[in-house]
């Protein structure tokens, strides 16, 4: 099966333009915090086969024109909404679309610069992410808040993030995918989910340079960014001194634990036996995990664990578990809980983390298509 064409869609929430050789996708839905919609993915989507083979477009920019947020992630409120009407085809759409576009982005034959400022959670870290395989930017700043928060909702982190965060330093991928805490800037360079840093305040002058001054190549375009990066690195946030990397030693002797059980009894060991820090830091971690759905943070350390193939691999199998998690996982629970009745008391399908069963974990990865039937089966790579 081909890949379904965009080459149509628009989106009053994306506008898309080309100047002095750089596509542009600026993202403008404020009111939600440029959450994802299935019309916003497809215009980017659109915008970036439209700019694929155009030899007058160098790279690639995606910005957010609003200060609060680059992307909250996708519209879970939607997805929501179409559960409880049974309309299970507007869900598959939403996410074979969006597991689409991450891909495309992923593999994108030319420089993918996303510029991250705000809130970047969820589907916004789809929809940047992938810029660092396409030897591009991840540029952050001042206000980056970054996140996979998925487990607090009863979700897993999906858009392909299980590959990165399998990727990033000892077992820090592990903690942020089962906790879901949310990151800074120097976090985010300290494990390799951004790649520069500028002040914020620099971003305008710059984004109105690129528009004006020669460039030969998408190269060219990367480089003079990481310039201006270099030229105004002052101020710039240290990575070794990071949140993260101060949490480093922690995380890796609790999070390489082989399950989320054995997680949980390393870290009240070390409440019970450590001294300061240390014991603090497991005491507030255990509060953390005591509030995340104990299915979902056992999904998403298997996520992590199995994200040693191909980027579209691990999109066909966040497709198979965004299925099961709406029918037979807690996502709904969460939604209702957190977002639409707001009352925080989930009550989740399996509530203690210390009865979540291997089997109950590997019945969530069960395929409701076969390899020749599956959505997402011409991906490659």
């Amino acid at each position: 099966m081909s890949q379904p064409a965009y080459a149509e869609a628009s989106d009053p929430h994306v506008a898309t333009r080309v100047s002095n050789g750089i596509g542009f996708i600026e993202l403008d839905r404020p009111q939600a915090l440029n959450a994802l919609t299935t019309g916003m993915v497809r215009a980017m989507h659109a915008a970036l086969d439209t700019w694929r083979e155009n030899p007058e477009v160098l790279a690639v920019i995606v910005l957010s024109r609003h200060p609060r947020a680059f992307c909250a992630g996708g519209d879970v409120r939607f997805l929501y909404d179409a559960h409880r009407d049974g309309d299970q085809h507007a869900i598959d759409t939403f996410f074979i679309d969006e597991y689409r576009l991450d891909h495309a982005i992923f593999t994108y034959p030319k420089p993918y610069i996303a510029f991250l400022n705000g809130i970047v959670m969820g589907g916004g870290m789809g929809i940047s992410q992938g810029a660092h395989r396409t030897a591009g930017l991840r540029v952050v700043g001042g206000t980056t808040r970054m996140a996979m928060p998925e487990t607090r909702i009863g979700l897993f982190p999906d858009v392909g993030m299980g590959w990165f965060l399998a990727r990033t330093r000892g077992a820090v991928g592990r903690y942020l995918a089962v906790t879901g805490e949310t990151i800074e800037a120097a976090d985010a360079l300290y494990v390799s989910l951004a790649d520069v840093w500028l002040d914020e305040a620099a971003w305008p002058a710059l984004i109105d340079a690129l528009q004006s001054e020669p460039f030969e190549t998408g190269a060219d375009i990367v480089a003079r960014i990481r310039r201006e990066a270099e030229a105004n690195s002052g101020g710039a946030p240290a990575p070794d001194a990071s949140a993260l990397a101060n949490a480093r030693a922690w995380i890796d002797r609790h999070f390489a634990q082989p399950d989320v059980p054995r997680i949980l009894a390393s870290l009240e060991a070390a409440q019970h036996e450590a001294d300061g820090a240390a014991a603090d830091w497991a005491a507030r971690t255990i509060g953390v995990l005591r509030e995340r759905s104990p299915l979902s943070m056992a999904v998403s350390l298997d996520v992590v664990a199995r994200a040693d193939g191909s980027m579209a691999e691990c999109l066909r199998r966040d497709l198979d578990l965004t299925r099961s998690s709406f029918a037979q996982g807690d996502v709904i629970e969460g939604i209702r809980a957190r977002l639409v009745d707001k009352d925080n008391r989930p009550q989740w399908r399996i509530e203690r983390i210390e009865d979540v069963r291997a089997e109950d974990v590997e019945r969530m990865f069960e395929s409701p298509w076969s390899a020749a039937q599956h959505p997402l089966r011409d991906l490659v790579g």
